[in-house]
């Protein structure tokens, strides 16, 4: 039986789990597939040879990632000798444009057939990207369906699948449970804090969203407040900012559904991690904070009005954003007291954010994605 030979690239531990979904699937539909590249344990669990280790590669900012180029840059070029040496019989990349689409370039060069799950937000920045995709890429395979009708229009072979959250955000605890393993009440008006997956978001991020829940704290006396830990990290990037503040907070590490399904209210780093919040229905403050020369740069490289994924799929701001010189104690406990304290605005969002649920397709877009590569694979 002959095998198929798939090169598969993600670069975060985002792409490392829509990545290990997607191996599963094609495996069930394929069990002569083998998978190689660059990704991390999930894919790994799931029988991929990673080549390269995504842990130390979650970089954020342009400018942050310029430090590191000869890291990338090495990567890339043995990734790219892989092509030749090993020949596999198409390369799927997940997510991750800055590497990515120059590594469809490579590969195409090399008469090497591309698929990109996961597109890049070309529709936030960089609209011109998508000729570079219609001549690098042979196969799009999309979690929106705006990004569908962009591009059909534009030539690209592309099929919708929904999105993959659909299937995996649900928490496993039941609400009693998570109340109990983190010594909460069960009266209290609890908030989540969830400042990100990355060590620099944590370190701009957990400071502030601490310093608004003083300023809560001091309106709802019976507010308690719960953060989401990355296990994978430094734990004492926590513990320092904890320290220092007046709010010690419960925590759960890895559990993020967990702690989204007994929140009131979520204040949330700006990412994938809003719908994610959006699909559980919970109210919540977006935040983004960046080095000051990468929201320099982004500033005139975003062409849209809002950064929170869950607006963007509404059309429209329909929870409050807070970005970059904007994201204070103040600013942040203010907008999270103005919708915490009117039970008309909390029933509005819920009935926007369900809506935006409704956006984002059906369960199962791992296997349709699956299905949609294996088709493209076996024409």
């Amino acid at each position: 039986m002959k095998k198929i030979r798939l090169m598969i690239l993600a670069g975060e531990a985002s792409g490392d789990l829509q990545a290990a979904n997607l191996i599963k699937s094609l495996k069930s539909i394929d069990p002569r597939m083998e998978f190689f590249g660059m990704g991390g344990k999930k894919m790994q669990a799931e029988g991929a040879e990673i080549i390269y280790d995504i842990t130390d590669l979650a970089i954020v900012g342009f400018f942050e990632v310029v430090k590191h180029l000869v890291k990338f840059k090495k990567i890339f070029e043995n990734l790219s000798g892989l092509l030749e040496t090993r020949k596999p019989d198409a390369a799927i990349l997940v997510d991750y444009p800055g590497f990515n689409l120059r590594f469809a370039k490579t590969a195409k060069e090399k008469n090497i057939p591309v698929i990109y799950y996961i597109s890049p937000q070309i529709w936030a920045w960089g609209e011109q990207r998508i000729h570079e995709i219609k001549k690098y890429v042979d196969k799009m395979v999309v979690i929106f369906g705006f990004e569908e009708t962009l591009y059909k229009e534009a030539g690209v072979k592309v099929s919708f699948v929904g999105h993959p959250f659909l299937d995996i955000v649900k928490p496993v605890w039941k609400k009693e449970e998570t109340i109990k393993t983190c010594h909460m009440k069960h009266d209290s008006i609890k908030i989540a804090l969830m400042p990100g997956s990355r060590k620099k978001e944590i370190e701009k991020h957990l400071p502030a969203m601490l310093k608004a829940c003083e300023i809560i704290k001091n309106k709802i006396p019976n507010a308690e407040f719960i953060i989401s830990k990355i296990k994978e990290l430094d734990q004492e990037l926590y513990h320092k900012i904890i320290n220092r503040s007046k709010i010690k907070p419960h925590s759960l590490d890895n559990k993020p559904y967990e702690v989204m399904d007994i929140a009131d209210m979520v204040i949330v780093s700006s990412g994938s991690a809003t719908l994610e919040v959006a699909i559980m229905e919970k109210p919540m403050v977006i935040i983004y904070k960046t080095s000051f020369l990468t929201w320099l740069l982004a500033r005139n490289l975003v062409k849209i009005p809002d950064i929170g994924l869950v607006n963007i799929v509404a059309g429209e701001r329909i929870v409050p954003e807070l970005v970059q010189f904007d994201v204070t104690a103040k600013n942040i406990a203010k907008a999270a007291l103005d919708i915490l304290t009117d039970h008309k605005k909390i029933h509005g969002i819920k009935e926007n954010l369900r809506k935006v649920k409704s956006k984002l397709g059906e369960t199962g877009a791992s296997s349709r994605a699956a299905h949609a590569i294996h088709k493209f694979l076996n024409p």
